[in-house]
């Protein structure tokens, strides 16, 4: 009997040893499996970024987000920590439509998701409404692209441009086209958003400040494609030469038409109506024209942006790319200085930095306007823009020795 009892004791002990260890086992592959602090989820950072990704421009607006998503996917992988943690950034993308009322609906709906940062929107007139609603906010948002003066004339703080004004753009191609074309007439167009008729104002000021004598101002919508009405009265005016502030879906066809009609005047656009895509709508008649862009053109930015884009996007940025990279880089670089994600916390540091970008050097003034913007000159030859200008500082200096002053 003490015999059997004493074989029953020493099973339950080997019984209970054997619990013991797998129990142990299971204790250690817990403790393997669970996430150690450096595996601990990512804290996520949303920016958001708004342009129109359909209509006649949507071409434009998905450049300027492939510039703002490249930064975003460069930025995870580098692996940022900030406020301790490492970080992921998420680029909310919206499209505004082109449309100020589609554009404040957006920029609410950015402001309702908690983003930390806005990069956009595409055009001055869906800018200017929705900087009230990030202001309100106290977001910062900057933009690549929109360059009308009363962006950043509202004296909002978290307003910012990576590129020039209008005011600054306008007397640039205006000034090109006095001194190298001479036109003693000039007949002024524009698409009667804040974008084309502010621009336009810019170019007639310049104009009658050189004694160019300047026909009563014709006017268009930004979805006009049909201009033969307003293209038949200039005609009988035979002016020199013509500028339309617009974009390129409507300035294409302002072009292709005036040819058709017989007009021999230079015709010359603002930045919106300086693409590649000119030559697309207008035809042979693009050959010849004059444009100017808020910067330096996409051709002379950072060679590791312009292979990484290439890379991504299997093409080339066409006009404002560039400008949105940096811009959300400016956005997280402010963060990494900051240490936070906070927008009260950064912006202060957003204000006050000095970048080395894809376009160049950049530094705000008070009103969050880029330093030292430069404007570029461009003409259309073989259905290719070719830079041949670039004014800074007012000072004015062919392509070539800008890019060798660059070097």
């Amino acid at each position: 009997m003490k015999n059997r009892l004493s074989l029953v004791l020493l099973a339950a002990g080997v019984a209970l040893t054997g619990c013991g260890k797998e129990a142990d086992k299971g204790k250690s592959q817990a403790s393997t499996s669970a996430p150690s602090p450096a595996q601990a989820p990512a804290a996520e950072i949303k920016i958001g970024h708004v342009a129109p990704l359909t209509g006649g421009i949507a071409h434009l607006g998905k450049d300027n987000e492939n510039g703002a998503r490249l930064a975003i996917e460069e930025a995870n992988a580098a692996q940022i920590t900030i406020g301790g943690k490492q970080t992921k950034f998420t680029l909310v993308a919206e499209d505004d439509q082109a449309d100020p009322k589609v554009g404040t609906t957006v920029a609410q709906k950015l402001v309702d998701a908690k983003v930390a940062g806005v990069v956009g929107h595409l055009n001055s007139g869906t800018t200017i409404p929705a900087s009230a609603i990030y202001n309100q906010a106290g977001i910062p948002v900057i933009t690549g692209s929109a360059t009308n003066p009363k962006l950043t004339e509202q004296g909002f703080k978290v307003t910012f441009r990576t590129v020039g004004r209008d005011d600054q753009q306008g007397p640039a191609i205006a000034s090109f086209l006095a001194t190298s074309k001479k036109p003693k007439l000039v007949a002024v167009i524009d698409d009667a958003t804040a974008y084309g008729e502010g621009i336009a104002n810019e170019v007639e000021k310049t104009l009658k400040a050189a004694s160019v004598k300047v026909l009563p101002r014709e006017k268009g919508t930004d979805k006009t494609t049909d201009w033969k009405a307003v293209l038949t009265k200039l005609r009988g005016r035979n002016p020199d030469a013509v500028f339309y502030g617009g974009m390129d879906a409507t300035g294409g066809p302002l072009l292709k038409q005036g040819r058709e009609l017989g007009m021999k005047a230079v015709f010359s656009f603002g930045d919106g109506a300086c693409t590649d895509k000119m030559k697309e709508l207008a035809g042979e008649a693009a050959d010849g024209l004059l444009c100017s862009q808020a910067g330096i053109p996409p051709q002379a930015a950072d060679r590791k942006f312009l292979d990484a884009y290439k890379k991504k996007f299997n093409t080339d940025p066409i006009l404002y790319a560039p400008f949105t990279y940096d811009g959300t880089n400016l956005l997280i670089e402010a963060m990494k200085k900051a240490d936070s994600a906070d927008p009260a916390k950064y912006l202060p540091e957003l204000a006050k930095l000095s970048y080395m970008g894809a376009t160049g050097r950049i530094e705000f003034d008070p009103k969050g306007d880029r330093k030292d913007a430069e404007m570029t000159i461009f003409t259309m030859q073989g259905g290719k823009l070719e830079p041949i200008a670039i004014v800074k500082a007012g000072k004015t200096m062919t392509y070539d020795e800008f890019i060798k002053g660059a070097k």
